[in-house]
């Protein structure tokens, strides 16, 4: 994923009602920006860092700049817009970097499907396996060493692990696909401290035959990838 031109920077004042968030710009004037992240962002908010942000040429945006990094206090970048990991796994699926994804001549995002009225991230068919539904999710927990997630309790994401074992049920494959925007993030596994009740139900799928991959990015102002694997601790 490349931005052209560049992301811009700034400094991080602090974020607020959720969606936004107060940054200075290189000329000391302060600004309001788009925080496009539905999570808790527990520690990942550094007030006095830098950020960098996208510019919509959009008229009727009354926020035009979108957050995209956050520069940590020891120098590793975060990606903050978590809608970028939906185009990070695409992207990677399609340049062949997610091997245990090979094999599938067809991509389609956000199909519904389930019982409870869900949509999939990616679903991935004609190929020598059968049928995958693939649910992404942004990864930016960064906490004693390790990376977890969620970073809040999600009662949504507990509905994705039932569609999942649903499918694993029915005979296809169901993926739980951890995109992790966070370059400090050498592991992920289920933050129990946070969501006891999605760790156990994720110990569940897995033991019903739910694949769960992780895979690390490299960010910077130019470019955002998906590189290699992470292992995935139970």
């Amino acid at each position: 994923m490349h931005f052209d031109p560049p992301l811009q920077q700034g400094r991080l004042i602090k974020r607020y009602k959720r969606f936004l968030a107060d940054i200075e710009l290189a000329d000391g004037s302060i600004t309001t920006i788009h925080c496009p992240n539905t999570g808790s962002m527990k520690n990942c908010l550094f007030p006095g860092e830098p950020v960098w942000f996208s510019v919509s040429d959009n008229p009727k945006r009354k926020y035009p700049f979108t957050w995209e990094l956050m520069q940590t206090s020891s120098g590793e970048l975060i990606g903050i817009n978590t809608g970028r990991a939906n185009q990070l796994a695409e992207e990677a699926i399609l340049q062949g970097v997610i091997t245990e994804l090979h094999g599938y001549k067809r991509l389609q995002r956000e199909v519904r499907y389930g019982e409870e009225n869900s949509r999939i991230d990616i679903k991935l068919t004609e190929g020598t396996q059968p049928d995958c539904y693939v649910e992404v999710k942004s990864a930016t927990l960064l906490d004693a060493g390790h990376g977890y997630f969620p970073d809040a309790v999600t009662e949504r994401g507990q509905k994705h692990l039932r569609e999942l074992m649903a499918v694993v049920k029915n005979g296809q494959r169901g993926v739980l696909l951890f995109i992790v925007q966070h370059t400090g993030i050498k592991d992920v596994a289920a933050a129990k401290q946070i969501d006891p009740a999605y760790a156990e139900l994720l110990d569940t799928a897995i033991s019903a035959g739910v694949e769960v991959l992780a895979y690390c990015s490299e960010l910077n102002n130019n470019e955002f990838r998906v590189s290699n694997s992470v292992p995935f601790l139970r």
